[in-house]
């Protein structure tokens, strides 16, 4: 056999031998990626930092005597007053509940002053802190609360509305929404790339195979995602899983997208699909690992932040951008090369061939930002300032029982009792004060403005609980005012409570805002300098993707409450929307400043690029060119990515709904208005400036002609 004969055996082996290989490593993952939903924790103080008070508060009530208890809120009203039948029938089902389950005190009704409704505050250590044990709880207390029984108590209660609310209440109805994310978020996520990717390859089969990939790359990062919550204790949330599908998917897809572009191309000058592939890998792989590389940074950058979930989704996001680049660049390859040109069909690429001449959009939309720059520019920027505006109209921080799209049992509850309790809060604060000093605590609390009763609660460990109710409804500027107050006198001990860990959500977004966003912006800086070698063209980059992030911010200003109804703004959104659209965004600026740079260079510049052109591009030129060539492929890009996160919306959780609204908007507007004409624009007016200080930004020395050769005599 000759050496030809064994480097074409070889070659027909590595896709094989790639097949096998992710073959194993999938079915090593297998046990680990089935364990995700486990580990997966939707409580409110997953999502805390360790250090806020209302986290002290939960850890400190978990070690006091019977652990954390299970807080609850029984109703009953009546609109027309509720009769003796009702509260017979109300304290006979009460009862039943704490023969049934170990409560931490004998409920008792608080009637309101209309007559319409009573309330019954009911607790249990039961449950501890298993989310299963919690959540069958209250199912249980909402079954047996509404069961009219047989006695003759329980009769004539027709009419009488029975709602179970209250912190547990509240997390059982979030986990349920959680729970039911990860089918309907994976099938509509792969039933819309599925759609796109007909409709963008025209083919019955080749639409298959980046799909399947990426579904394999999903089922790893869920395995790896695992093995980092059991070696680290990397927090897994519900909205941090469901973000690493979107990632994988649209990320992948758009790997795959601009992995297949090159390939065609490549099919026509090669005769060998085996060639072909390592001739796109050579000419796309670069910008895809950058990309990919720019992406997997801005999102670590999130371990930085002090909030757990926005730490713990910095390191899922990053495991699904490198799942998605190593099956992308190893997998994808293997499968297409193993399927041949007729994977194409029926517009298979022959070799040899010359694709048809057609007038690219993006040909159009190129010379029109070529003929006046500085215009286009001056209105893109009026246009994103006036967009960026409408962030103005954001509604207010979102409240805890506003976080649903559909009104679950427990919200209801909590607007009955708003209603029927006008003068109190049904939602305790709960204070957390060493036991020694428990009295002057109880005292102090007392007195203070706002606070209508407080109880002592459990001892144990050296502390002791107290309970307060406030005048003011849960979450409310005043009660907000009520428990600065409590913190600011009461040193040494901690102030929790559902109310309390909604504001310090909001003051660890706010701390994380102001510490993770210079880290990402100077982190993608750093590495755009060194992929691009230049100054001016990452300033570009980076400018563009915080506009676009205002603009998408100002447009769900508009939207969120006028259009959707939504009453309020998470306050993690303008954290978590900043890291994925400015690492988003510079992932397509990557690729198409990857093109114009390739199409600027010359022999001399790049001695071992064999496509290089003898001259190269003059600036503008190589602008137009770029757009024109990737201009298709990003836009199929962006669109695929922006339909994933869109799915989101789709989704039964408010601050989901929001993120991907904003990231989808914010992927459109990079797409088609600032890749395609802004950049474009700056890169045409700057001319070779936008390559300074490298190399590419000094005009290149003039070929000498090379000499007529002497007549032979």
């Amino acid at each position: 056999m000759g050496a030809a004969e064994t480097r074409r055996t070889r070659r027909r082996a590595i896709p094989w031998l790639l097949l096998a290989l992710w073959i194993g490593v999938l079915a090593l993952a297998s046990p680990y990626a089935s364990k995700l939903a486990d580990v997966q924790r939707n409580q409110v103080t997953d999502y805390l930092p360790a250090s806020a008070d209302s986290t002290q508060v939960a850890k400190i009530q978990h070690e006091l005597p019977g652990g954390e208890s299970t807080e609850l809120v029984v109703v009953y009203h009546r609109d027309g007053g509720l009769t003796a039948a009702d509260r017979a029938a109300a304290g006979e089902r009460l009862a039943t509940i704490a023969r049934q389950h170990r409560l931490t005190g004998t409920p008792r009704g608080v009637p309101s002053r209309d007559g319409t409704t009573l309330m019954y505050p009911v607790a249990s250590n039961e449950p501890g802190t298993d989310e299963k044990k919690r959540d069958a709880l209250v199912d249980d207390v909402r079954r047996i609360a509404r069961d009219p029984g047989d006695s003759a108590d329980a009769k004539g209660t027709a009419g009488l509305t029975v709602e179970v609310g209250g912190p547990a209440a509240l997390s059982t109805d979030a986990s349920e929404v959680y729970a039911g994310l990860d089918g309907p978020l994976l099938y509509t996520t792969v039933a819309v790339v599925a759609v796109l990717l007909v409709l963008i390859y025209r083919s019955p089969l080749l639409w298959l195979v980046p799909l399947v990939v990426a579904g394999s790359a999903d089922f790893l990062s869920m395995g790896v995602a695992y093995g980092l919550n059991q070696a680290f204790g990397t927090t897994i949330s519900g909205q941090s899983q469901g973000v690493m599908t979107i990632l994988v998917f649209g990320a992948g897809t758009d790997y795959a997208l601009l992995l297949v572009s090159r390939y065609r191309e490549e099919l026509r000058r090669h005769e060998r699909p085996y060639d072909a592939m390592r001739a796109a890998l050579r000419g796309c792989g670069p910008a895809v690992l950058a990309s990919s590389g720019t992406v997997a940074a801005g999102l670590l950058c999130l371990l930085a932040a002090d909030l757990n979930s926005s730490r713990g989704m910095g390191p899922l996001g990053t495991v699904g951008v490198l799942c998605a680049l190593a099956t992308m660049l190893t997998l994808l390859p293997a499968v297409l090369v193993l399927l041949g040109r007729r994977v194409f069909w029926p517009l298979v690429p022959a070799y040899g061939s010359t694709p048809k001449a057609r007038r690219s959009l993006f040909a159009a939309m190129g010379t029109s930002a070529g003929r006046r720059p500085r215009t286009v520019l001056a209105a893109g920027a009026v246009l994103l300032g006036a967009l960026a505006l409408g962030a103005l109209n954001l509604p207010g921080a979102l409240k805890q029982q506003d976080t649903f799209v559909d009104r679950p049992e427990s919200v209801a509850a909590i607007e009955t009792l708003a209603r029927a309790y006008p003068e109190r809060s049904a939602q305790p604060i709960d204070v957390i004060t060493p036991a020694d000093r428990a009295d002057a605590t109880l005292a102090t609390v007392r007195g203070t403005h706002g606070v209508v009763s407080a109880q002592r609660g459990r001892t144990g460990g050296g502390w002791t609980e107290v309970s307060v109710i406030t005048a003011a409804p849960p979450q409310s500027a005043a009660e907000t005012a009520t428990i600065k107050e409590l913190r600011h006198t009461l040193k040494g001990s901690y102030v929790g409570g559902p109310s309390a860990q909604q504001l310090d959500l909001k003051d660890t977004n706010a701390r994380d805002r102001l510490v993770v966003v210079p880290i990402v912006l100077l982190s993608v800086l750093l590495i755009l300098v060194a992929l691009l070698r230049s100054l001016v063209a990452p300033l570009i980059l980076v400018t563009a993707v915080v506009a676009v992030w205002g603009a998408a911010l100002g447009i769900g200003g508009l939207v969120f409450g006028p259009l959707l109804g939504l009453h309020g703004t998470d306050p993690g959104l303008g954290l978590l929307s900043f890291v994925f659209l400015v690492a988003l965004g510079v992932d397509y600026g990557i690729f198409l400043m990857h093109r114009m740079r390739e199409e600027s260079l010359t022999p001399a510049q790049a001695p071992r690029r064999r496509s290089i052109k003898e001259h190269g591009a003059e600036p503008a030129a190589a602008a137009l060119t770029a757009l024109r060539t990737t201009g298709g492929v990003i836009a199929s890009a962006g669109l695929v990515l922006a339909a994933t996160f869109a799915v989101l919306v789709t989704m039964g959780l408010v601050p989901l709904v929001e993120l991907g609204f904003v990231i989808a908007v914010g992927v459109l507007l990079d797409t088609f208005l600032v890749r395609t004409y802004l950049v474009t624009s700056a890169s045409v007016a700057l001319g070779r400036a936008v390559w300074w200080p490298g190399r590419l930004s000094r005009a290149p020395e003039p070929v000498a002609p090379r000499p007529a050769p002497e007549p032979v005599s």
